[in-house]
């Protein structure tokens, strides 16, 4: 159970922070800046990895928990608490923002500005190469190494910088699942889900070929 409530504790310290800081500029006219949303997201990663990371890997995100799970590095029958738990703080997190601010339409829900093809295919690479760091800097299921916060937050920071403009750099269906629920923009949503789950997995079947003679 402490890892459960460290899951829904993390994901709602997440999207509290990353789409409070989308809400925040919306409402302020650019006050925080797209440079500064994309940093919120960062820091809030790496602070939440040193923070969390020893109680329950601090995954908050239910497509790095599926790709663990498909790993071997994470027991499957963790992973449904993990998920409940993930998307409830999530949900937490946008009800918040949405009692905050209740003349915000979006509350930072992901919304394509070009195709739906083009942020699927941008969701799908941004999780892959996202995964990708995360297990090779992770001890185990658990991002709790020395400089996985650095990394993880980096990557995150980094994605959401370049991206975010046009696909909204989700990297995870939690993020996206809750704001567009509590918001009503529906939409979209379903490849928030597939993209980041996909991307994740599919970085799992790379990961091992590359490493698989790391130890020989």
């Amino acid at each position: 159970m402490k890892k459960y409530a460290a899951e829904l504790t993390g994901t709602y310290i997440l999207v509290f922070c990353g789409t409070g800081a989308m809400v925040i500029d919306q409402q302020t006219g650019g006050g925080v800046s797209h440079v500064g949303v994309a940093i919120t997201w960062g820091l809030t990663v790496m602070s939440l990895i040193y923070g969390l990371g020893k109680v329950s890997g601090c995954h908050i995100n239910p497509a790095v928990s599926i790709a663990f799970a498909l790993s071997g590095r994470f027991k499957a029958q963790f992973l449904p608490g993990y998920i409940v738990s993930q998307v409830t703080g999530a949900l937490m997190a946008s009800f918040t923002l949405k009692f905050l601010f209740p003349g915000n339409s979006l509350l930072g829900a992901t919304i394509p500005v070009g195709t739906e093809m083009q942020s699927f295919i941008l969701e799908l690479l941004l999780t892959f190469f996202l995964m990708l760091v995360i297990m090779n800097v992770a001890h185990g299921s658990k991002e709790q190494g020395q400089f996985a916060g650095i990394a993880i937050g980096g990557v995150i920071g980094l994605e959401a910088m370049f991206a975010g403009p046009i696909c909204g750099a989700s990297m995870n269906p939690a993020r996206s699942i809750a704001p567009a629920i509590v918001s009503g923009h529906l939409e979209h949503l379903w490849l928030y889900v597939v993209a980041p789950t996909g991307g994740a997995a599919l970085a799992i079947p790379v990961w091992k070929y590359l490493t698989s003679d790391r130890d020989k």
